[in-house]
């Protein structure tokens, strides 16, 4: 080929989403992509619906009243919030907005992998700090800080790991990160935490001047399928990220069912409870069969397998397929002992215990 590709681009490991399908027939219990066990509300699916008559219009390309909508949720103002393809879609466009070659990408040694692709898409290097306890490690953050340090993203909670750091730890990383670091405060999972500690964040987005908070409708709200995503910052942030975004970059259709699904609270408490419900069931399921649940305060959980090759991670993932239970290997994240199960609806979690209690039971015989 002829064509010349940009330095650094082919080094790029390309983000594999979890698996969605098996062979044969018989349901599928999908509990690989942190998906809503509940999925939309019924008022989102109605937006969206009605929004078929009018899908020869362009959209509004501004998504105007969905910002407005989520500038009332963190009592800010419609310039204060971006909007875009997921969450991901913001986190891509606020590394072009902010670093570049010769600058550094900062996150956490487990954290999500989009941050590292985004780096070296724009010719930045990826650097990674210890974590402590599979959570963010404040110290281990600020160790690594260089005056090339250009951004520093946290995942709060944590995918995969499902922990989280308090909002006394995230404004001490604010403080002392140099002011010319922007903190990237990602909180896809904030609506499922009720810790009295935590926070989404917003409350420093309000003081600093250096801090965005992105957030999004695939988690909680059970958008997935629509790509809707957000971000709250000040305005001197939000006005550089609206430079370069994409015309029209988020549909109509997402735009019109996420201001729905925001609306409908009895739908996201009831997700919120499935949740509450399942989450230490299930932890207490893998405790009670020998394998060690790592703490989450998410809708998933980190489930680590001995070292054993008969009950191992590998071969518990390929068990839990025969079972049609699809789950997450996480040896792209530095973790290959462990699976990341989502907590997903009643009979698929009841399923994904009962086989992993049989895979547990049969390595013990064999």
């Amino acid at each position: 080929m002829s064509l010349a590709v940009r330095p650094g681009i082919m080094d790029i490991a390309a983000y594999v989403p979890g698996e969605h399908d098996l062979p044969g027939s018989g349901p599928i219990y999908k509990m690989s992509s942190n998906e809503s066990a509940l999925g939309a509300s019924a008022a989102a699916m109605a937006a969206y619906g009605k929004a078929a008559s009018e899908l020869h219009r362009y959209p509004d390309g501004a998504s105007h009243a969905l910002r407005t909508a989520l500038a009332r949720e963190v009592g800010g103002k419609e310039d204060e919030i971006i909007c875009g393809t997921g969450s991901d879609d913001i986190l891509v466009l606020i590394t072009r907005a902010y670093a570049g070659p010769g600058d550094e990408v900062l996150y956490s040694r487990h954290g999500f992998l989009i941050y590292p692709i985004a780096a070296q898409s724009v010719g930045a290097t990826p650097v990674t700090a210890p974590e402590k306890n599979l959570t963010t490690d404040v110290d281990a953050l600020l160790a690594k800080v260089t005056p090339q340090t250009k951004i520093c993203f946290v995942a709060n909670p944590n995918n995969p790991t499902g922990s989280y750091i308090p909002a006394s730890e995230m404004r001490r990383l604010r403080e002392k990160l140099p002011q010319n670091v922007l903190l990237v405060v990602d909180a896809a999972y904030a609506e499922y935490v009720d810790k009295a500690d935590y926070t989404d964040g917003s409350e420093l987005v309000k003081e600093f001047d250096n801090v965005i908070v992105s957030r999004t409708f695939s988690k909680i709200y059970g958008l997935a399928a629509l790509r809707l995503g957000w971000a709250y910052g000040q305005k001197s942030i939000v006005d550089v990220l609206h430079r370069i975004r994409g015309v029209f970059n988020v549909a109509a259709p997402a735009q019109i069912a996420g201001v729905a699904a925001l609306a409908d609270r009895d739908h996201v408490q009831r997700s919120k409870a499935h949740n509450d419900h399942w989450l230490p069931w299930f932890e207490n399921q893998m405790k009670a069969i020998g394998l060690h649940p790592y703490p989450s305060v998410t809708n998933f959980i980190l489930v680590r397998f001995p070292s054993d090759p008969k009950l191992n991670a590998d071969a518990a993932e390929k068990f839990l397929k025969s079972r049609r239970v699809l789950v997450r290997k996480m040896g792209a994240y530095g973790l290959p002992d462990c699976l990341r199960i989502t907590i997903a609806e009643e009979a698929a979690v009841k399923a994904c215990a009962a086989a992993l209690a049989e895979f547990v039971q049969g390595a013990a015989t064999q």
